[in-house]
């Protein structure tokens, strides 16, 4: 069974510009203990699905499952006995901690609010919780503006792991942080994964985090998944246009091997959400675009075990060779550049095997 279950799920804003479409009929899986790195340009809509798995939107149509729990439409008191099942950390740390609350204020009150533990238990609680994510207990009497940013966005991890999570939703938890620091927190995300098991759902626009902590990748346009693999079958044989010009966009540090003038680019700007392309809406920037792609919106479907992609051209494309890109800089501080296996519980290790060539 899988642990999270989201099946043909649209997410709409109405504005005076009209109604803008932000998640248009995702469905996605994901197995106990799995990372699933969710990838795609800054507005097309990675931020809303993952704010709707967690109900801090109201999806218009769809439905998300947790185990065999459908959350999609529990009512805010059906939905907070559940809420410990699954929890979120936010893109800036320092807007999702109360400044005027000590830390140990701020890791309590998810106990406190489920009825967790005794006082003393709680205040125990949070001294486990700040040795968990490599911050000295005492520090926990401070208030977060005497935290670096880096030390706030573990504070946000330690309270999202407060409640014993099955699910975090990570929404872009190192963007905010330089390299070094993106580093420790990536392997502070991947050492708390192997110790309790919890599945990630990760969503970021950087594809050289993405590669060094997914198993699995979905790569999402303009409201819609376009691409989902293995982080393997992603690097190896991306089938799909945009994925491969993202892929082709990281930076290469040897300029002799890959110059900026072998590299593919991608041309124009996100079409505008409100008033989306017929047909597939990677068509206005799509090298390969023929007549069909601007008439017939492409469906996702399978074109390898565990490797599915919404083109009309996906079976051309699948077998050209893989645009040159390279990680960026985090890689050089990663002290693991994929995560074990042997070391995943027993779910993770299934999801790999099933999507891994």
């Amino acid at each position: 069974m899988s642990l999270l279950s989201v099946q043909d799920l649209h997410v709409r804003y109405r504005t005076r510009r009209g109604v803008l479409h932000a998640v248009d009929g995702v469905s996605f899986e994901l197995a106990p203990g799995e990372t699933l790195g969710l990838v795609g340009e800054s507005g097309c809509g990675k931020s809303s699905l993952g704010k709707a798995v967690m109900r801090l939107l109201e999806p218009h149509s769809g439905s998300v499952r947790l185990e065999d729990l459908d959350i999609t439409h529990l009512s805010p008191s059906e939905l907070r006995p559940h809420r410990k099942r699954f929890q979120m950390v936010f893109q800036d740390p320092g807007g999702s901690l109360d400044p005027r609350q000590r830390i140990s204020k701020l890791l309590q009150t998810p106990l406190a609010l489920h009825k967790l533990g005794t006082v003393a238990e709680r205040k125990a609680r949070v001294q486990e919780l700040m040795q968990q994510v490599g911050l000295r207990p005492d520090m926990a009497e401070r208030l977060p503006h005497e935290f670096s940013g880096g030390q706030r966005q573990r504070i946000a991890i330690a309270r999202a792991l407060a409640l014993h999570p099955q699910l975090i939703v990570c929404d872009e938890p190192v963007s905010a942080l330089d390299v070094s620091l993106q580093a420790q927190i990536l392997n502070l995300l991947a050492d708390l994964q192997r110790t309790h098991g919890m599945a990630y759902l990760f969503i970021s626009h950087d594809l050289s985090v993405v590669q060094h902590v997914a198993d699995r990748v979905a790569v999402m346009y303009l409201g819609r998944i376009v691409e989902l693999a293995s982080r393997a079958e992603i690097w190896r044989r991306p089938a799909h246009p945009y994925t491969r010009a993202l892929i082709g966009a990281i930076p290469v540090l040897d300029p002799r091997r890959v110059r900026i003038a072998d590299k593919p680019m991608l041309q124009g700007d996100l079409p505008n959400p409100f008033q989306p392309p017929a047909g597939c809406s990677f068509h206005t920037r799509c090298p390969h675009a023929v007549a069909l792609c601007r008439e017939r919106t492409p469906a996702l479907e399978e074109i390898a075990p565990g490797h599915t992609v919404a083109c009309h051209l996906r079976d051309a494309l699948a077998g050209r060779p893989e645009p040159a890109g390279q990680t960026g800089q985090v890689v050089h501080f990663m002290r693991r550049q994929a995560p074990a296996h042997a070391a995943l519980p027993a779910g993770a290790a299934a999801a790999r095997a099933a999507h891994t060539p």
